[in-house]
């Protein structure tokens, strides 16, 4: 029983992780850009969300990511665009934007956390074999793997997919192509700033939002994608997984030695695999 819920709450978290960690992969493939203000974008969808709360629980969802995704269309076209090339000031820019926008959460909402309740529908918990799970998470998990089928319909089968990846193979080649490689960057961008604030959101009601969400989130995200592989959604999945049971079973059974445990896998990947589970070898 014990093994059980456990695996299922990491199933969970490991859902949340893949909400937040997939936007960041997108966008560090696409346009090696780290964005360090992402773990802020994943908070401010969850205050957003539960300050929608009037739209219903789904409306306040999708409020959440449509603002996230804007938010971060105007931080691709004024900030990045701007030190484009630039990688260090890119990572110093997103880094002081991620505690302006944290500065502006602890303003607007204050530093109490903020719990966002589950939908009515999902409040109770399902049972089956003997073992009762809340609702809520196993539809995170549900909610995480539709998620990953429509993401992977859109790279693998749209014409928006298909210029993704050739941008993300060749950029220059891509360019004398014809592809607006621009508009693809800043549309990338609001697709990982979207899914990162309805990450936030879908997060709300199992962890509340608080200040200091976004610090604890980011280094989990880049755990995800340096164990995935940048740029690989399969990756993504995968390495949410992981880091999802590493991180719950080691806050149950050793809590002093959790955090070592949970980068132990980093480094053991980066020793012996530096380019992730799934992340294509460097020519």
């Amino acid at each position: 029983m014990f093994w059980i819920n456990g695996l299922l709450n990491s199933f969970a978290f490991g859902a949340i992780l893949f909400l937040l960690a997939v936007g960041f992969s997108l966008i560090f493939g696409l346009m090696r850009v780290a964005n360090l203000a992402h773990g802020a974008l994943f908070m401010l969808g969850g205050y957003i969300a539960t300050s929608a709360v009037g739209l219903g629980f789904a409306g306040a969802v999708l409020a959440a990511g449509a603002a996230c995704a804007v938010f971060g269309g105007l931080i691709e076209r004024t900030l990045i665009r701007r030190l484009a090339g630039r990688e260090l000031a890119q990572v110093l820019g997103t880094l002081g934007l991620a505690f302006i926008i944290a500065d502006q959460c602890l303003l607007v909402w204050s530093g109490d956390p903020i719990a966002q309740p589950a939908p009515e529908a999902l409040r109770g918990a399902v049972g089956f074999g003997g073992i009762v799970f809340p609702a809520y998470r196993l539809a995170l998990v549900v909610l995480a793997l539709v998620a990953f089928l429509g993401i992977w319909a859109l790279v693998e089968r749209t014409t928006l997919g298909a210029r993704i990846r050739a941008a993300v193979d060749d950029r220059e080649m891509a360019r004398a192509m014809g592809i607006p490689v621009s508009r693809l960057f800043t549309t990338v961008f609001c697709l990982g700033a979207g899914l990162a604030g309805i990450g936030g959101a879908l997060a709300a009601p199992i962890m509340s939002v608080y200040p200091g969400l976004d610090s604890e989130m980011l280094p989990l995200a880049l755990l995800v994608v340096i164990l995935g592989g940048i740029g690989s959604l399969t990756g993504a999945l995968a390495g949410s997984l992981v880091i999802g049971l590493v991180y719950t079973f080691g806050q149950m059974l050793l809590p002093d030695l959790a955090y070592v445990i949970l980068f132990l896998p980093m480094v053991v990947v980066l020793a012996v695999r530096p380019q992730g589970f799934f992340g294509r070898q460097a020519a």
